[in-house]
């Protein structure tokens, strides 16, 4: 038999382990056992009903047919409109929005865009597993930093400035983080861009997926500081505040006209546009009321401070209670690090979560919270019973 064969570009990346536990996960309860999953960052909550009737309409109205590539005028302008009512110094138009297939999609089309061989990218680490997998692909070289405990988990100028070399082309930030709940203020983002004043070449890539969800606390937004507007691309979607993750609808902003041409040319022949329902009815989550973002984010604030209180009982976790997303990142080296407890857990607990060396931070563990209450309490009883037998 032949052997096929694959490209080296493919090859170099790994699998997503969030997505492995969960399958992990849903292969043991198909088999009978009773697993509490705890390794998805996807809101347990129905999309919300005139969403869903907005994509009926749009298949009743015969939106089955291409669109533009850069996504609907109207969704773009609803989105634009979105950005600038976050008090930002930088205003967006339509003509600034690129619609892509979720919000991963605009990401990988920005590092596509902007790195090249050989190219650096600086990631705060602990952070999202597919950054450092999409530069890979770009043949591009992760400059990975990583960030303390002491400082929320938050990138220091200090840190910033050392990882900084003339061959650096993208910084990413994600606030509110995934995995670990940390929001950048004000400040520390205007400390980080004073850093960048001195590298001109470095844009900023802006993760804000989480941007609806924070507690108690502001997430600011990188379009706050108008100095960066020609090196800034801002990231968001619906899939995480209108509980919208299979629609598959996200976005990129950005003032550089050039960087969203190219953007739009490399989404041309990668996908053609975002599927047409899927945009009207994010457009309809965009303009509709936001009275279902602020429900779902009181729930999830509820679940977060029980969350914290069955865990601040487990000697073994040690937290920072998370400011935004849905998400707790307890370090476990007292129990044997994230890989080993991750396993254990799964094996003896049945409980799934994610270990922390998915997110460069082996000695953590994330634990989404987006599951209900009655979940919560179960898989926190587990895991304090078996780390207490650890």
């Amino acid at each position: 038999m032949t052997t096929m064969r694959l490209a080296e570009r493919v090859n170099k990346i790994t699998a997503s382990q969030s997505l492995a536990m969960a399958a992990r996960a849903k292969a043991m309860k198909a088999a009978g056992a009773d697993v509490v999953s705890m390794s998805l960052g996807e809101p347990d909550f129905d999309t919300p009903e005139h969403v869903r009737r907005a994509a009926q309409e749009a298949i009743d109205n015969h939106w089955s047919h291409y669109g533009p590539v850069p996504g609907i005028p109207s969704l773009r302008e609803a989105i634009a409109k979105q950005q600038n009512g976050r008090e930002n110094a930088i205003l967006y138009t339509a003509d600034d929005v690129v619609v892509s297939v979720g919000a991963k999609m605009a990401i990988y089309n920005t590092i596509q865009t902007i790195v090249g061989a050989g190219d650096e990218v600086i990631i705060p680490m602990p952070s999202w597993v597919s950054y450092s997998e999409m530069v890979k692909l770009a043949d591009g070289v992760v400059v990975p930093v990583t960030t303390r405990y002491e400082d929320d988990y938050c990138l220091t100028p200090a840190a910033l400035r050392e990882a900084l070399t003339d061959r650096t082309r993208l910084l990413i930030l994600c606030s509110p983080n995934n995995p670990t709940g940390a929001v950048y203020s004000r400040e520390a983002l205007q400390e980080l861009i004073e850093v960048l004043r001195d590298y001109p070449e470095v844009t900023i890539l802006s993760d804000e997926i989480y941007s609806c969800l924070t507690y108690g606390t502001e997430a600011v937004s990188m379009a706050a500081f108008k100095e960066i507007a020609d090196r800034l691309v801002v990231v968001n979607g619906v899939s995480k505040a209108y509980a919208m993750t299979g629609y598959r609808i996200g976005w990129l902003l950005c003032k550089n006209s050039a960087l969203v041409r190219a953007c739009t040319r490399l989404q041309g022949q990668q996908l053609t546009c975002a599927t047409m329902v899927a945009q009207k009815a994010a457009e309809a989550a965009l303009t509709g009321s936001q009275e279902c973002v602020e429900e779902m984010r009181k729930v999830f604030a509820e679940r977060r401070e029980l969350i914290c209180r069955l865990a601040a009982e487990i000697p073994a976790l040690r937290f920072r209670k998370p400011q935004g997303a849905f998400y707790l990142f307890p370090d476990v080296s007292a129990a044997g690090g994230g890989d080993s407890v991750s396993e254990r857990l799964l094996e003896n607990a049945h409980v799934a979560v994610v270990p922390g060396s998915a997110f460069g931070c082996p000695e953590c563990i994330r634990l989404s919270y987006a599951i209900s209450t009655g979940e919560i309490e179960e898989a926190m009883r587990r895991i304090k019973r078996e780390l207490t037998e650890i």
